[in-house]
């Protein structure tokens, strides 16, 4: 009987397979490693890239910085300035406004209608005066009404006075002051919604008597 002894061919295959083994996992890390320092390169030009761009950025934000600080100073000159053209204007406006105001008065009084007293207090003006009669007292408050300087005329009171021998209505109108352009604008806004009013001319003696005409 022949007998073979094989340990030495499993032993030889052992060794083998261990190398195999071996020479798999250097391949492996060997790939690992290259996969690695691709990355850690990839990363770090991005990283220069951006540096690099930034860099870039600030010297640009460097180079416009006086121009930079030439808007801001115009900017700011040019908001100083109109504070003080409002200002200016306002001080105009309250210089010219009570002009306007007792040149307004002044057109829209009839004759045979005295004015005795004129006052403004926070936009609103009283009016006291005298006349023949209730009708030349409404002919008064359709001119004040008809004014683009007045707004919400109102008839406070009238009574019969003697004076001199003379039976004179005593009266007192209020109204709120206001611009032109502002009355303008209201007449326009209510143009569109109203119709026109012919009987304009009687307004104020309707007031006065309470009766439609």
């Amino acid at each position: 009987m022949i007998t073979i002894n094989l340990l030495p061919v499993r032993e030889e295959r052992r060794r083998a397979g261990v190398l195999q083994l071996v020479a798999l996992m250097g391949a492996s890390l060997l790939v690992s490693i290259a996969i690695s320092a691709l990355a850690h390169w990839s990363i770090r030009s991005d990283v220069n890239a951006s540096l690099l761009a930034g860099a870039k950025a600030q010297a640009q934000i460097d180079q416009f910085g006086p121009q930079l600080k030439q808007v801001e100073e115009y900017r700011t000159v040019k908001a100083d300035i109109e504070r003080k053209l409002d200002v200016i204007g306002r001080l105009s406006d309250a210089r010219s406004g009570p002009v306007h105001v007792f040149d307004e008065i002044s057109a829209q009084i009839p004759d045979r209608v005295w004015l005795e007293t004129i006052g403004v207090r926070d936009g609103e003006l009283t009016v006291k005066g005298m006349s023949l009669d209730n009708e030349l007292v409404a002919l008064f408050l359709t001119g004040m009404e008809d004014s683009a300087y007045f707004k919400n005329v109102e008839l406070l009171r009238t009574e019969a006075k003697e004076k001199d021998g003379f039976k004179l209505n005593a009266f007192e109108v209020s109204a709120f002051l206001t611009s032109p352009e502002a009355e303008r604008l209201a007449r326009e806004a209510a143009a569109k919604t109203n119709p026109a009013d012919p009987g304009n001319g009687a307004r104020g003696l309707q007031r006065l008597t309470g009766k439609k005409l």
